[in-house]
């Protein structure tokens, strides 16, 4: 009964997302379609911290390997889009699998310092290439390069529409595949770890496997997030390398509720829109959310979905 739940749960939200792009006015219509992107990030980095239970505070280095790796393709070299998209996700695959083997060495602190240690590396890479990234500036892509040409048909990237279902397309997929591996044995290894790796490992399971598993997992989907990104935006610069996007997903995942597959999606969407309306009505946003924040954490202490699971809905994934 639960599995039924569950698929009408995750159906139904992709069905609502679909229907939005109909009713939606053109201001929010493209807010949403960010905020889908973006909750594809948060649900890379969900997998990794929510459900392995590994606290990174490089992330951004994944998502920006995604935006530069197709965006710097596609700008410098005229690579389509497909293959720049491509370019991007692989990009961010193997700085992950690299990563994971040196970072999973320790363990705790020491992971998250490391891994923002990287990240760092990478963002002052970035400015090193100046003549290639433009550093803090960054690069505009051209509308006319952001194009997809699928046989005779060609999708236009800057069509509202357009990229309101690629990012729905993403998202979707993300979120089933994402499903699919934390119901899968590899996912409940995963949980096992989180909880308790020396009992894990005692019961015949490798963790340092696991645990690289989920980062490349992990990197590879916050890279795919990044490319998109670049490719629907048209925009690719520094600002994405820096510490401050490695922890807007950690925000997002606490405020959704980590280790729940839509809480992400719920986590983003709520913070993009609090800061959103309360900016627009005061220059004291930053007091407003913060005071926001304060008592989410108070009255949700697991995030919303995550509190929701705990307390009335344990099916919940």
């Amino acid at each position: 009964m639960s599995d039924r739940r569950i698929v009408a749960l995750h159906a139904g939200v992709i069905l609502l997302l679909f229907l939005l792009q109909f009713v939606l006015p053109d201001y929010h219509h493209g807010v949403l379609a960010r905020v889908m992107v973006l909750a594809v990030f948060a649900m890379g980095y969900n997998l990794l911290f929510g459900y392995a239970g590994l606290l990174s505070l490089g992330h951004a280095m994944f998502f920006s390997a995604g935006l530069y790796g197709a965006g710097l393709p596609l700008y410098h070299l005229g690579w389509g889009t497909a293959t720049a998209f491509a370019s991007g996700v692989a990009a961010g695959a193997a700085l992950a699998l690299l990563i994971g083997l040196l970072a999973l060495r320790t363990t705790g602190v020491a992971f998250m310092i490391v891994t923002m240690m990287f990240a760092q590396v990478l963002y002052l890479t970035t400015f090193y290439f100046g003549s290639w990234t433009r550093g803090d500036e960054g690069l505009v892509l051209p509308q006319q390069q952001r194009v997809f040409s699928l046989g005779a048909t060609h999708f236009d990237l800057t069509d509202p529409t357009v990229r309101y279902f690629t990012a729905l397309l993403l998202f979707s997929v993300v979120l089933v595949a994402l499903l699919a591996v934390v119901r899968a044995p590899v996912g409940r290894v995963l949980v096992a770890i989180r909880e308790n790796e020396e009992r894990t490992r005692m019961l015949g399971y490798d963790t340092f496997a696991n645990k690289l598993i989920a980062v490349v997992l992990s990197g590879t989907v916050c890279a795919a997030a990044g490319a998109i990104y670049a490719l629907l935006f048209g925009y690719v610069g520094a600002t994405f390398a820096s510490v401050q996007y490695s922890i807007l997903p950690l925000l997002w995942v606490l405020l959704g509720g980590a280790a729940t597959t839509l809480g992400p999606l719920v986590g983003t969407l709520f913070m993009y829109y609090v800061v959103d309306i309360t900016s627009g009505f005061t220059t004291a946003w930053l007091l407003v959310v913060g005071v926001a924040l304060i008592l989410l954490v108070l009255f949700f202490p697991k995030g919303l979905l995550g509190t929701m699971r705990e307390k009335w809905l344990p099916w919940l994934p």
